[in-house]
């Protein structure tokens, strides 16, 4: 890292109290060599918080699985082996918050409150710590991930681009990892279409990969967000791609797959969004073209068939949790964001338990044949059902 006049100011600047004493002990854990997220999980549930881990003795960590004598030296030594104050002033400098998953709300080193993703927070090997360049918001519930091969062709692109302005368009967030080739299409689509997008690195933000992607990435910082679970000085490594998939996967309700060879990365993200139950879909390509030979492939094996951002609308289906969006509207299904504001007036006077549809028309205060064609758009659009002929239901 580097050190100048201008960085020094900087650090006189810093206030250590910034750093809460959970930040500090879950930064002292994660970064420690041979801790991974699984092994990280591991001691949270058997000791509770970092600080507890920390302080166990050498027989109640032995107890852990995948806890050897050089991991618990490891433990032993933590305040020697991660320099928590210079992590923390890098990020200070740099606009960099640190989140910990032990927190729904925390205020960051950077001055600002910051929740770590619900979407993440249920997976079994969840990042322990994440460091967040740009906004986490609500609306980035509603997630798309798109991800695709670094060797695109034209059409790739294009649809990659394409696809993900509708997306941003509609108010869905899109996820991709600053990769050349899809991700980079995906990402400028999205700000192309005045909408938000994040992307998850495999190195620390001290080294953004590849370097043709800085300015990207402080676009994408501006309007969204940079992510990555490496500390800011991590240099990006092969292994670190795969598992930074999970996460990309993870922020999502679904991963698109725009163009991918048999052995990708991006067929990496879609095994690992099958296994945390998320939707997958596939664009389809020629079948003598060598990158869309992958999503072939997925399409045979049961993936949905993208042919426009309807098609994805369609898929992402009913929240686990309703979302408050900035514009001020609680969607439920993904759909809705595809409602005019007649549309969601007649959407907004239906419960989810039977609702008689003379009441659909007191509260929405619209003509009555208005709200008839609007419930059969609704139903179309499998955001409600019809119970009988005189009452309907949210779905």
């Amino acid at each position: 890292m580097e050190h100048s006049t201008a960085t020094d100011k900087s650090h006189a600047a810093f206030d250590k109290s910034a750093i809460s004493q959970l930040t500090a002990d879950s930064l002292r854990l994660a970064m420690l060599p041979g801790i991974g997220p699984r092994t990280m999980s591991l001691l949270l549930e058997a000791f509770g918080d970092p600080a507890a881990v920390l302080a166990a003795s050498d027989d109640q960590l032995a107890s852990i699985h995948g806890v050897g004598q050089k991991l618990i030296q490891s433990i032993r030594s933590a305040n020697q082996l991660v320099d928590v104050e210079s992590i923390a002033r890098w990020c200070h400098r740099n606009h960099v918050d640190i989140i910990c998953q032990d927190s729904e709300s925390q205020t960051s080193v950077v001055g600002t409150t910051t929740a770590y993703p619900r979407s993440l927070a249920d997976l079994p090997d969840a990042p322990p710590i994440l460091f967040v360049q740009g906004d986490l918001v609500a609306d980035d519930e509603l997630a798309v991930a798109i991800v695709g091969t670094r060797h695109a062709t034209t059409y790739g692109l294009k649809q990659a681009e394409h696809l993900a302005y509708s997306l941003a368009r509609a108010g869905v967030t899109v996820i991709s990892g600053l990769a050349r080739g899809i991700d980079a299409a995906a990402h400028e689509g999205a700000l192309a279409g005045g909408g938000r997008t994040i992307a998850v690195l495999g190195s620390g933000h001290d080294h953004i990969y590849p370097r043709e992607h800085e300015g990207l990435a402080k676009a994408v910082a501006a309007d969204g967000a940079v992510i990555s679970e490496c500390p800011p000085y991590a240099k990006p490594r092969a292994g670190m791609f795969p598992q930074r998939n999970r996460i990309i996967a993870g922020l999502s309700l679904a991963t698109l797959v725009i163009e991918a060879p048999d052995r990708s990365g991006a067929l990496i993200t879609a095994r690992i969004a099958m296994e945390q139950n998320r939707e997958v879909l596939a664009v389809p390509g020629p079948i003598t073209s060598r990158v869309s030979r992958g999503c072939n492939q997925l399409i045979r094996d049961g993936a949905k068939l993208i042919q426009n951002v309807d098609d994805i609308l369609e898929e992402l289906g009913p929240m686990r949790a309703p979302v408050q969006t900035s514009d001020g509207h609680e969607v439920r299904n993904a759909a809705e964001l595809q409602l005019n504001e007649l549309e969601r007036a007649v959407l907004n006077a239906i419960e989810t338990e039977s609702t008689p549809i003379d009441q659909v028309i007191q509260r929405s205060q619209l003509p009555t044949h208005s709200v008839i064609a609007v419930i059969s758009v609704l139903e179309m659009r499998r955001l409600i059902r019809r119970l009988s002929g005189q009452y309907v239901s949210r779905i």
